[in-house]
């Protein structure tokens, strides 16, 4: 067996590699073709008849590409058909979400009178198509959807599969974190930095796989990230499998559980205060199996999609997952300290003992759409008694962080009191946990 290598013009991803695999393939002569679109090569495999050169170009030309030194891929595409495509992708996406906005679908609250594992099953159904699907389902989508695209000739059960091993990750590692914390209450909590530090991370892989599957940028596209070999056996993944493993898909599912969102959050101070593994176990494990049916359509949605459809719907996905991570991006950042004012505001907790008279009392109200009013107003100097009124402890709202004051914590429903001492005059941002929810106390 005879090897010949052409260097080809053009290719910037898995399916360009599959196109010119069948079309060199059915050379006279050829008996098995290997395309690389990150080194711009086509290795071909044949037997006594050598393949003729001529037939071999007219066939990567019939393919849309050429042969030659393939140059220096460019940072932004120049292909008409990928800016269509996300063109349509953003239009599309835009009017879908004013379109949910407008019918008040996107603001879920639930008013628990006792949580028992219906209620965190009917949460995490509620979580799973709000704010889990800009967290989690943006992150797994992206890399299910880039997955499928690397892997076109895989059945759809094959792309599928993942999100299964992620979801049944998810519960089993929910359920374990879970009874840890009933068992051992809040030492498995991390700190408001590093949450917001773990949502920036995941709000850049979102937006270097979005920018992948959109092909917005090609240098981009070409560009693969490998883990430590040590890492890799880990997690089972070998040489001939190295973006996939059943194993990663799991772990990934479960580590979801330190991801900051407003709906797990409640839950997990609920399983802090049952102080017992199976209780916390049992109300953790639920609310991820209720957040799997929305996760794992948006899994089946990537599975499905074939030739034309899912050149576009990868493109649409793509944006979507762009659009998550700067949204998760922003959010981080405005419940990083670093994202406060630039005047130091000192927190001083307030004597209990004051009279009513030498404390400022601040009224607001938090629902599932967030806080009312969002904008206080208080002076330097003057104990301030912050009541906030929780019509519903079970929504991203209900997770209340106040970077400048070190303050983070969770609502419960009907009145809350935080209690400061503002010594310098500006503003003192807050929000919730995933910095969704916002608003501003002015000191003057």
């Amino acid at each position: 067996m005879h090897q010949k290598i052409v260097l080809i013009r053009g290719m910037h991803c898995r399916s360009c590699e599959l196109l010119l695999e069948d079309a060199i393939g059915g050379i006279q002569g050829v008996s098995k073709v290997k395309v690389d679109f990150r080194k711009g090569r086509a290795t071909i495999e044949y037997g006594a008849d050598i393949p003729s050169q001529k037939e071999i170009i007219n066939a990567v030309k019939q393919a849309g590409y050429e042969v030659g030194e393939p140059g220096k891929l460019p940072w932004i595409t120049k292909d008409a058909t990928d800016w269509r495509y996300i063109i349509f992708g953003t239009v599309f996406l835009v009017i879908l979400y004013y379109a949910l906005r407008g019918t008040g679908i996107l603001d879920f609250s639930l008013d628990e009178k006792n949580v028992t594992t219906g209620f965190a099953l009917l949460l995490g159904l509620v979580a799973g198509v709000s704010t889990c699907m800009a967290l989690v389902g943006g992150l797994i989508l992206g890399v299910a959807a880039r997955h499928a695209e690397l892997h076109p000739e895989a059945t759809a059960w094959e792309k599928f599969r993942p999100h299964l091993f992620f979801n049944a990750g998810r519960v089993l590692g929910y359920a374990l974190l879970g009874g840890l914390l009933g068992l051992l209450g809040g030492v498995l909590q991390l700190s408001g930095g590093l949450l917001a530090f773990l949502t920036l991370a995941v709000g850049a892989v979102m937006i270097i796989l979005g920018m992948k599957l959109t092909n917005l940028s090609p240098r981009i596209s070409a560009t693969s990230f490998t883990l430590p070999s040590s890492i890799a056996r880990f997690l089972g993944i070998n040489e001939h499998q190295k973006e996939y493993s059943h194993k990663a898909s799991m772990l990934t599912g479960a580590l979801t559980f330190f991801l900051p969102c407003g709906f797990t959050q409640a839950m997990q101070l609920y399983a802090v205060s049952t102080g017992d593994f199976k209780s916390g176990a049992i109300i953790m494990g639920a609310f991820a199996l209720g957040t799997a049916p929305a996760l794992l359509g948006i899994g089946g949605l990537s599975s499905i999609m074939k030739g034309a459809r899912a050149r576009m719907f990868y493109a649409v996905v793509g944006i979507l997952v762009i659009a998550f991570g700067i949204y998760n991006i922003q959010s981080a950042m405005a419940v990083l300290p670093v994202a406060s004012s630039g005047e130091e505001i000192y927190y001083t907790p307030v004597d209990q003992g004051d009279d009513e008279g030498d404390v400022q009392v601040i009224e607001m109200t938090q629902s599932a759409s967030g806080y009312s009013p969002s904008t206080l107003r208080v002076k330097a100097g003057t104990p301030v008694r912050w009541v906030i009124t929780s019509k519903s402890s079970f929504t991203c709202a209900s997770s209340i962080v106040v970077p400048s004051l070190g303050i983070r914590t969770n609502l419960k429903k009907g009145e809350n009191i935080i209690e400061f001492t503002p010594t310098v005059k500006g503003p003192i941002p807050y929000s919730c946990s995933m910095g969704m929810y916002r608003g501003t106390i002015i000191v003057e």
